[in-house]
């Protein structure tokens, strides 16, 4: 009953004016005389306090209060009951209590539409609605503009002191210092876990900053020499490694959703690499996040744009683009507008702004009219879509980036570029040649036709042509005609053929393009959008930022490029928070903050606010650098905890918020494959360029839809490349990435969710990919120091170090050793299966196929242990 009667409320507020007055007319207004002629207005002040917020608090604050904002309205201060509520109106005009839609609500005589509804509460006396009507008509004086507390996330950061702490423990920085007092303020007081094994700790800290293994040769090195020292050294060469800026793009793609194809049911691919390639060396080289921001959410407006900063701004141009047939070219850009709109404060404020597109939000401090304000920001881009000719189709078009080439090739294009004109110029007149000649020709091919061996020669449908006069042939016979001479000129097939060759090379110096943003010269009218429909404009607005955050300050017209600043001052509350929080999660598995993309008050609290702000502002004194944060969690005596377990500690501390434990965490699915990758030694460092095919099961790419692209395997080193550069589909991602969830990047993913299914180690089992990796990896067993005569225990012992790190335990070496000896006395008494197990050119110089089929079952194993896949 009472969601019936608000919906009856929404639909009075959303009433056209004219309807809305015939309304009153009929019940309020009407109803409000009787009361002003038994009892006149009072003249004096009305008192705010008094009498106005107690009937606030007893009819009206269950429904639009600070916990609920039913119909986008709040009577929690002035600013609020002024602002805009989902009918796109103030829920009252001051000083005029009849056109105050508050008024009319409260006091209207159709229960339908009264306020409080008959089930939600008592109603209103005919004293409070005279209150309340003298209240708006004095100017709905407010005596204090402060409303509820501000919510701990929308007050700027302050950078505590550590806290200093006594008694034997581990402070490596000030990380520990706030975890530690954490563990020790409990009922009953924690303390930490012992470190973590030399062997454990460093693949764990390399797993986490390059995602690649150590090398076994670094791992036996600092298990001589564990120290302090050693260990800062190994964390300095991976924060340098080329490697690093290949980690961390996976988890900025999942934010920017970037993909190489559109989205929707034709999913066609599209250049978009470059701003790929960009992230991965703006984070090698540390680029500050401030400038990192900026750059992708308006590089192109900045002065003297470089071609790299224009590349960034594809973070807004990753959005799905709808080109199916009959798609409204509108409807398609205003839902990417939407899509940045409801990216950015996803991935800078941590705030679900998407809330407020169709109304206010709910809980946090952000109104619709906000939304649309932001909206305006980047409504200043050209259609991203173009009709295909005269048909009902689309394609992807929009703002485009070539890349310049180097000298040499610009030279090369341009002599091919002639070449191809002078051969078209030739072969036009050959052309025009052969048209004048046309008449004899035909004299002469008739002729031809007499003689039966001769006619074989040409097609039966030419010689159809041939004998139907000229003047009654159809326009088809005469392109097949003509088609045909040109055939049966040698001079015309060679110009033919020179001008393809040329062609073809040209191909290869057609520049590499991106898609990026560019601003109109002339910006659009704004308007909010009455339900979040595109058709149904409200209100007009400018750009402008919400006002529970921090002013916007520019001396320039409010663009991209003033919002992007915004973004990244020192006085924005969330950016610097929502963002070492995102990092810490990655590291531990959960943030500071668990609802990493809900900072409001509906999110989870902290568990550790101090220290999440400390490395906020840290953050920020630092340059905005993103490699001081993560070496300074990697140093940190917490993050190199050995991740055992007690049952006691999983009763106190289930899923380690109080950081009692090292992290133990199942790598992510690109780390997997690079993992594995990397254990085989068929890894390929090579960086950059255009998306990879590794193998995958065949026929995957088939699906209903026009032009669907083809999956041609890599045969190249490109097929055992890092897993940031596999192509990305988004109707058919990567296989073996999506069964360890990878999404599909259709939208921002701030978290991927973490499951354990069979398909995973079916995965690791048979798919091809893996299969091809195992074999890599059997190689590397069979083939290790193969003259100094090696052991079977010692070849094992070799591959568990290669997979997990540590040293195996005997029982272990005893387990692999007795697998490996029963496989080898199998395919010993059955060759043939050996040989049909492991091809020819899988078989090493002096190893036969029975030893490799045998290293085969045992790499199988290794590469799907549970270890091999986690970190901890």
């Amino acid at each position: 009953m009472r969601m019936y009667a608000f919906q009856c409320m929404r639909s009075v507020i959303c009433c056209p004016p004219i309807m809305l007055a015939t309304i009153l007319c009929t019940s309020s207004v009407c109803w409000s005389d009787s009361i002003s002629a038994t009892k006149p207005i009072v003249k004096q002040q009305i008192d705010f306090e008094k009498t106005v917020r107690p009937i606030f608090v007893k009819h009206c604050l269950d429904c639009h209060g600070p916990d609920d904002r039913e119909g986008g309205l709040r009577l929690t201060s002035r600013k609020n009951i002024l602002l805009r509520n989902d009918s796109g109106e103030p829920a009252i005009v001051v000083g005029k209590s009849d056109q105050s839609i508050l008024y009319h609500r409260i006091s209207t005589q159709n229960e339908k539409e009264q306020m409080p509804p008959s089930d939600a509460g008592e109603r209103l006396s005919s004293q409070e609605i005279l209150t309340l009507k003298q209240w708006i008509d004095q100017g709905a004086h407010w005596p204090t503009e402060s409303e509820e507390p501000k919510h701990w996330a929308y007050v700027p950061p302050v950078k505590n002191m550590p806290p200093v702490l006594k008694g034997e423990v581990r402070i490596n920085n000030p990380i520990d210092s706030f975890i530690v007092e954490k563990l020790r303020s409990q009922e009953t007081p924690l303390s930490q876990a012992e470190p973590a094994s030399p062997a454990r700790l460093l693949r764990r800290v390399s797993l986490d900053l390059i995602g690649l293994p150590p090398t076994l040769e670094d791992v036996i090195a600092f298990e001589k020499n564990p120290s302090p020292k050693a260990y800062e050294k190994y964390v300095d060469s991976l924060l340098q490694s080329p490697r690093y800026g290949e980690k961390w793009a996976r988890q900025w793609l999942d934010l920017a959703r970037y993909a190489d194809s559109n989205g929707f049911q034709a999913d066609q691919l599209r250049e978009m690499w470059l701003y790929r390639d960009w992230v991965i060396k703006s984070l090698n080289q540390d680029l500050p996040f401030d400038q990192f921001t900026i750059q992708q959410l308006a590089g192109d407006l900045l002065p003297q744009a470089t071609i790299d900063q224009k590349i960034a701004t594809g973070f807004h141009r990753c959005t799905t683009c709808n080109v199916e047939a009959g798609v409204d070219p509108e409807e398609n850009r205003v839902n990417q507008i939407f899509d940045r709109v409801n990216a950015t404060g996803l991935v800078w404020l941590g705030t679900t702004f998407e809330c407020a597109q169709c109304h206010n939000h709910k809980y946090d401090p952000f109104s619709q009219q906000d939304y649309y304000q932001i909206f305006a920001f980047f409504n200043n881009t050209p259609l991203e879509v173009k009709q295909v000719g005269k048909s009902v189709t689309f394609e992807v078009t929009g703002p485009k980036l070539a890349l310049p080439l180097d000298k040499k090739a610009e030279q090369t294009k341009d002599e091919l570029t002639k070449q191809r004109l002078a051969v078209q110029t030739q072969l036009n007149a050959r052309q025009k040649a052969l048209v004048e000649s046309l008449p004899k020709w035909e004299e002469t091919m008739l002729a031809l036709l007499e003689n039966s061996e001769e006619s074989t020669k040409v097609p039966v449908t030419v010689q159809k042509i041939l004998r139907t006069n000229s003047e009654k042939r159809t326009s088809k016979q005469k392109k097949e005609l003509k088609s045909f001479q040109q055939k049966q000129d040698k001079a015309y097939s060679t110009l033919e053929k020179d001008l393809n060759r040329i062609r073809n090379a040209l191909k290869a110096f057609e520049p590499d393009t991106t898609l990026v943003m560019v601003e109109m010269s002339e910006p659009r009218m704004n308007h909010i959008f009455k339900r979040g429909d595109f058709l149904n404009k409200g209100a007009a607005v400018t750009p402008q930022t919400p006002d529970a955050l921090h002013p916007l300050k520019t001396n320039r017209k409010p663009d991209r490029l003033a919002f992007a600043k915004w973004l990244v001052a020192r006085e924005n509350p969330l950016v610097a928070r929502v963002t070492v929080n995102r990092w810490w999660s990655q590291f531990f598995g959960h943030g500071i903050v668990a609802t990493q993309e809900d900072f409001g008050s509906q999110g989870d609290a902290p568990t550790h606010p101090e220290l999440l702000d400390w490395l906020a502002v840290e953050f920020m004194e630092h340059n905005w650098s993103m490699k001081h944060i993560h070496k300074l969690i990697v140093m940190s005596a917490t993050y190199q905890q050995s991740s055992k377990v007690t049952p006691a500690l999983l009763e106190v501390d289930p899923y380690n918020q109080l950081y009692t434990r090292g992290p133990r965490l199942r790598l992510a699915a690109e780390s997997i494959r690079d993992n594995a990758l990397a254990i085989s030694g068929l890894l390929s460092t090579k960086m950059g360029g255009p998306p990879v095919y590794p193998p995958q099961p065949k026929g995957l790419w088939r699906h209903v839809g026009r032009n669907a692209p083809k999956y041609l395997t890599s045969t190249t080193e490109d097929r055992y490349r890092r897993g940031v550069y596999v192509i990305w589909r988004r109707s058919a991602p990567y296989p073996s990435f999506t069964n360890f969830d990878a999404p599909d990047r259709g939208s921002c993913v701030i978290n991927r969710s973490r499951t354990n299914t069979p398909l995973q180690a079916l995965t690791l089992l048979n798919d091809p990919a893996y299969i091809e990796i195992a074999v890599g990896l059997a190689k590397r067993l069979a083939t290790k120091d193969i003259a100094s005569n090696l052991s079977d225990r010692e070849r094992v012992t070799y591959a568990f170090r290669l997979c997990v790190a540590r040293k195996p335990k005997t029982e272990e070496v005893d387990l692999l050793t007795k697998v490996f000896q029963q496989e080898l006395k199998y395919f010993q008494e059955h060759p043939q299966a050996a040989q049909k197990l492991i091809s020819a050119e899988n078989r090493p110089e002096g190893v036969g196929a029975t030893r490799m089929a045998a290293w085969l079952y045992i790499a199988n194993i290794l590469l799907n242990l549970d270890e091999t896949i986690t970190k901890g």
